[in-house]
């Protein structure tokens, strides 16, 4: 039976959370951690002939030690590149918290020690009317890991979406700054800006490189505490 759950999340949609979750999920594997992950939904998708796949469910799927099928990666797939629940009206579909719950529920008896979740988006990404992708997050009372998008203006970002995680009554596993502006001015300072204004631990700092792979991530990442091994 799955143990432990980790939800990963953004300050903004392109700030690297799967290169994160993928350096994690790796991260992991090194530690002899039974891993799988699973994209609930996914906007952007393109049609393989076997039916829609989307890029970032096809990374977390390859990196997970525990091999599930597409459709248990990523049981909501969307073609449309553009908010989600926008992008299900336009193609007929509902999205509700219950049902991307219940997809990640599915996951629970199989045999693994850590499975992660990935959101789309940021934290407070539409559903419907009454939901967001945090609703999922909050029913499954998942910790949280928030990929902060090294740019200019991700201060405030990384700090409401913080404080949004904590209103919720979520526990905030870690944070990770990935630099996606290496130009960025003052790069240091504002992740030492950052490093005194979060109570939660950073796992660590991802620089920005081409054909970054998981492993080459992971190595820069470390697992919150409760997925330490000895």
């Amino acid at each position: 039976m799955a143990k432990k759950w980790l939800f990963i999340t953004g300050t903004d949609t392109d700030v690297g959370k799967t290169a994160i979750a993928t350096g994690l999920l790796s991260a992991a594997n090194k530690a002899g951690l039974r891993t799988a992950a699973i994209k609930p939904i996914a906007a952007g998708c393109l049609d393989t002939g076997a039916g829609l796949e989307n890029d970032d469910a096809l990374q977390l799927r390859a990196i997970a030690s525990h091999k599930l099928s597409y459709q248990q990666v990523n049981p909501v797939a969307l073609e449309a590149a553009i908010a989600p629940h926008i992008a299900a009206q336009e193609s007929g579909k509902t999205l509700s918290a219950s049902r991307l719950v219940g997809f990640c529920r599915g996951l629970t008896l199989l045999p693994l020690d850590l499975i992660v979740i990935e959101g789309a988006g940021g934290w407070r990404v539409p559903l419907n009317d009454r939901e967001t992708l945090a609703d999922v997050a909050r029913e499954m009372n998942c910790p949280v890991v928030i990929v902060v998008g090294m740019r200019l203006g991700c201060l405030n970002h990384a700090l409401l979406t913080a404080e949004a995680i904590r209103a919720d009554g979520l526990v905030i596993a870690g944070w990770v700054a990935n630099i996606i502006d290496p130009d960025m001015l003052r790069l240091e300072e504002n992740i030492a800006t950052l490093k005194r204004l979060f109570n939660e631990p950073c796992l660590g700092t991802v620089p920005r490189l081409q054909n970054l792979t998981p492993e080459q991530v992971g190595s820069y990442l470390c697992l919150p505490a409760e997925f330490e091994t000895n």
